[in-house]
């Protein structure tokens, strides 16, 4: 199979498999082996890091959509007046699965001599089921718990570890009165009774939201109406073009606000972290396949005899060009391919990866305070993965241009003098 190749490649074959110990020069597979491994080594890390910041991306997404809704419809003379009316015209649209009234208000929870800030959901819990999962994550209680008049409350996981609280315990909100003269600023007082609380896993959700039941989180807030009303559909990613369609065909006093708008500074932020890490990634990439000119301009001076007897047999400096781009292509294909496997291995397993490196550098590598996440996500998505292979592929042939024009300009007689 092999007779039947390109001679060119052929000789390329030969020259790239060559014994090292028939080399000439024995720094020439000190400096092929570098190469091949420096390209394996930016690849491998391209791809884990990108892995990791979609593994990120799509894990944050996740827990927050557990909270927030696909859509949220809101009123902009104020509270939504007939609430089941609106969500009945939103279900017109194929797209959306269900809905959702809901009241949102600040304030302070006291608990003996600790008081945290906190954002109090009022949700109706049967409808919450139809647009997020948060009554899957409610331990010690159920979000059924909530109900109109009852003042029970749901806390965060973390908001109840900070308060020292545990189901059954009594602790006060306290809420800023609306309007009321500055100076007699006196703030609303409604005790509940803690009946559970929930996990998302996000931290900013698990350290300052609560949830009551709407009714009495509108008592609280002495509001005759909900503050809005959330959608979900059927695919998420279809929400923006859901909301668009929504505010074209309902009243237009209606305002339409969908998750990715709800986050966008946050989206747009790690979309270009992922951006600029690829730049900076692909310039080790870059680095080790431009040293492929110093291997390549070796080995072109290493086989100026052999340069000679093909031109003297006949070989054009195309064809001498062409074997020596040719090699410099297969030592860049191997490096990708080493590192396309190696990247997708640690991709793949990075779960169990971290835990050791956590453990021999005794420290914690990802703070949930910061990062939302207590363990390293990765995503490997094989379009990622095929155009970091294709770059590092592409800057390998471009490195080889240079030193394959250097031999194909190799004067035969020049060559054989010393021969």
């Amino acid at each position: 199979m092999l007779a039947n190749l390109p001679y060119e490649l052929q000789i390329a074959l030969r020259y790239t498999s060559a014994q090292r110990r028939s080399e000439r020069n024995p720094m020439l597979s000190v400096i092929s082996l570098i190469s091949v491994s420096g390209i394996a080594l930016g690849v491998a890390a391209l791809i884990v890091v990108l892995s990791v910041m979609n593994g990120f991306q799509k894990e944050v997404a996740a827990r927050m959509l557990s909270m927030i809704p696909h859509i949220e419809v809101i009123d902009e003379r104020g509270g939504l007046p007939n609430w089941e009316q609106t969500l009945a015209q939103a279900r017109a649209n194929p797209a959306v699965s269900g809905g959702a009234p809901f009241v949102t208000l600040q304030g302070m929870l006291l608990y003996d001599d600790t008081m945290r800030p906190v954002v109090v959901q009022g949700i109706l819990p049967a409808a919450e089921k139809t647009v997020s999962s948060i009554a899957e994550r409610v331990k010690d209680g159920k979000l059924d718990d909530l109900q109109a008049g009852s003042f029970n409350i749901v806390l965060g996981y973390e908001l109840a570890s900070k308060l020292g609280v545990k189901p059954g315990d009594k602790l006060s909100l306290l809420v800023a009165p609306q309007g009321g003269a500055a100076t007699a600023w006196t703030p609303r007082r409604q005790v509940f009774t803690v009946k559970g609380s929930f996990n998302v896993g996000h931290n900013d959700y698990d350290s300052s939201v609560a949830l009551v039941h709407i009714d009495d989180a509108r008592a609280v807030e002495q509001l005759a109406l909900p503050s809005g009303l959330r959608l979900s559909l059927h695919d998420l990613h279809q929400a923006p073009k859901v909301a668009r369609e929504l505010a074209d065909s309902m009243p237009s006093q209606l305002m339409f606000r969908d998750w990715t708008r709800q986050n966008e500074v946050w989206f747009a932020a790690l979309q270009s972290q992922k951006r600029m890490m690829f730049l900076i990634l692909v310039l080790i990439i870059a680095v080790a396949a431009f040293n492929l000119v110093s291997t390549l301009v070796m080995k072109v001076n290493d086989k100026q005899a052999d340069i000679a007897i093909l031109r003297t047999l006949g070989a054009s400096p195309r064809s001498i060009m062409a074997v020596f781009m040719m090699q410099g292509a297969l030592v860049g294909v191997i490096g990708t391919a080493a590192g396309v496997a190696a990247g997708v291995l640690v991709a793949m397993n990075i779960d169990m990866i971290m835990p050791v490196v956590e453990k021999l550098l005794g420290s914690k590598l990802l703070s949930k305070e910061i990062y939302f996440l207590s363990s390293v996500p990765s995503d490997p998505q094989w379009q990622d993965i095929l155009m970091i292979g294709g770059v590092s592929v592409a800057l390998s042939f471009f490195a080889t241009l240079y030193p394959s024009y250097g031999a194909a300009r190799t004067n035969p007689a020049e060559s054989l003098r010393y021969e």
